[in-house]
Order: C-alpha cells, then structure tokens, then sequence
C-alpha cells in the first residue's frame, strides 16, 4: 500500500540535484521567454498566450500521468517559468503596473494560494500532493511564484539598480541562508522549501538577464537561443546525473 501511495506523488524528491535543475529551469525561462517575445519580436501579450497554451497543455499531461515523469515534470515547470516572464513583463511594462506593484500583487496572490490551499487541504507539503485538488493548488502556487520572481528579480537588479551581479548576489546569499537554516535548525521543512522555491525565481530571472541583456546594461549579451540550448542541455545532463524519484507519499 505504501508503495503504491508514493507513485501517487508526481513530484520529485527535494535534492541537491533537485535545486541544480530548478535554477537551470527558472534561468532558461528568463531567456526562452525573452527569444520569444523580444528576439523574435512577437511582443509580451502574445508571447504570453502562446506559453499560457502551453503551460496548460503541460499541466494537464502532468494530472493525467499515473506516476512520476521527470521529463514531464520539468517541462511542465519550464512552462510556469516562461509565462511567468512574460505575463510579468506585460503587466509591469505594457500595462504600466511596475515592477514594485506586479510584485506586491503577485505576493498577496502567492500567500492567498497557500493559505487556501492549507486551509483545503491541511498541508502545503509537497508530499502531500497526491491527488488532484492538491495538484491544482501546486501549480497554481508554483505559477504565481515563477511570475512574482520575474517581477522581484527585474525590480531588484533595475530599479534598485544593484545590476544583475549584485541582485544574484542578494538572491544567491538568502538561498545559502535557507539551506543554512534547513541543516542547522528546526524550522519548518515546508516552509524553508517554499522560500527556497520562490528564491530560486528571482535568481534565475537576474542570471537569465545577465547572460542575454547587452553589455552596456551590465550583461553579457549573449544570443538568448544559445543560452537557452545550453540551459536545456545542462538540465538534460543534471536528469542523467542525478536520479530523479518521486516524494514520498505522507500518510
């Protein structure tokens, strides 16, 4: 019964490896979501559409499966990431919210999903997500943390104006610090996950950014499809490196 209660859980265990591919996944939605919308000059709002159909045809695949697929799972948080950069530069750039009111709203809707989906469910573990009301709220809750990274990072790097090196930097120092806080405390192993998991966003958007943003803004303008290949093939070699299983079922 048990085992069969942990191929229930279609999200993989939370490992270093984990992480590795995480932050690879949300750098290649930085970059794959700006080839899109600025390197192929197809704009925000469209861009938008076009990985919102995809975001949605992924989610369900994932629903559907009757187990654990890595490369599904990844795809699907690939798909969060890449709308989640364009709806967030739609909204803070064509739309005139900024980047200090897109993240204000998009943390209150991040905080509202996990409340309600704890306040549904009784846990926000992703070892609980073995059904598919708990399915819905995780990705729910992960697509307002990939577009609330988005804003968070660009916010960060331009209009604090710490650069995308220093804004890494600021995100790179309080991820240390959550993995700090996960072997050297108590704290709530759900709630360092989440934080680690928003922090991760916001990373990514910044490194993303640096890779491809001209060299005057502080990158180091490199072709967004070239960084975006070599994200995907890192991942794709992080997969074979490290085994990817499925959390444990709680019970």
């Amino acid at each position: 019964m048990q085992e069969r209660s942990a191929l229930t859980v279609k999200v993989p265990e939370v490992t270093f490896g984990f992480w590795l591919i995480k932050i690879a996944a949300t750098t290649l939605g930085e970059t794959g979501g700006d080839a899109v919308s600025m390197s192929m000059k197809l704009g925000y709002l469209v861009s938008t559409i076009i990985f919102a159909i995809v975001f949605i045809a992924a989610v369900t695949a994932q629903m559907k499966a009757r187990k654990f697929h890595p490369a599904l799972y990844w795809l699907t948080i690939v798909a969060t990431t890449t709308v989640g950069t364009t709806m967030a530069d739609f909204a803070d750039r064509s739309l005139g919210i900024g980047y200090a009111g897109g993240s204000a709203i998009l943390l209150a809707l991040l905080l509202i999903s996990l409340g309600v989906w704890y306040r549904v469910t009784g846990s926000v573990s992703v070892k609980t997500v073995s059904s598919p009301r708990a399915e819905i709220f995780y990705w729910v809750t992960i697509m307002f943390s990939q577009t609330l990274g988005t804003a968070l990072g660009d916010w960060t790097a331009d209009t604090a104006g710490l650069g995308y090196t220093g804004a890494a930097l600021i995100f790179g120092g309080l991820l240390a610090l959550t993995a700090i806080a996960y072997f050297a405390t108590r704290i709530s192993r759900t709630f360092l996950f989440w934080s680690a998991f928003i922090l991760t966003r916001p990373l990514g958007a910044v490194l993303g950014d640096f890779l491809d943003k001209p060299i005057a803004q502080g990158g180091l303008d490199l072709s967004r499809y070239g960084a975006s290949l070599a994200l995907v093939t890192f991942m794709l070699v992080c997969m074979l490196m490290f085994r990817q299983r499925p959390a444990s079922a709680m019970h």
